[in-house]
């Protein structure tokens, strides 16, 4: 392989690389704001309404009892906001990818226990999207912490 074609290689999996950065993380900034909202308007009394019913709903259809649905809800948002912030902005890229990840998976889990399968295979595709980023991360050059 020529020393050009490595480096068009590199340079493709570089962008590769920023696209499934930027996209993971505008989607788990806007998924962490969006629960804040309720009539339009956007504050911490509606977030803490809204998933306090999301934590109501996965009790009353599943196994799982109150005290282990409501702190999960009632931390949610901010988690998803912090990780679409670091993720933006490229700060410890892998572990925000693999924080990204894991939440992704405990989503799902929700939504397994109250046998929510599209929601599961949506969610599953940000999990493969992790993923993805995870195996390019090497290619991560627009940072600005670096693992």
């Amino acid at each position: 392989m020529s020393e050009s074609s490595s480096n068009d290689t590199r340079c493709a999996y570089t962008y590769a690389f920023f696209l499934i950065r930027l996209w993971l993380g505008l989607r788990a900034l806007f998924a962490g704001l969006e629960k804040f909202e309720k009539g339009g308007a956007y504050s911490f009394t509606a977030y803490y309404e809204n998933m306090g019913r999301m934590a109501s709903g996965i009790t009353g259809a599943s196994f799982l009892p109150l005290w282990t649905t409501r702190p999960f809800a009632h931390s949610i948002g901010y988690l998803l906001i912090l990780v679409g912030v670091t993720l933006l902005l490229g700060i410890k890229t892998r572990l925000t990818l693999l924080a990204h990840g894991l939440l992704y998976v405990a989503l799902s889990f929700g939504l397994m226990v109250v046998q929510e399968g599209e929601g599961v295979a949506w969610l599953g595709m940000h999990v493969i999207l992790a993923i993805g980023g995870l195996l390019l991360v090497q290619y991560n050059r627009f940072a600005l912490a670096r693992d």
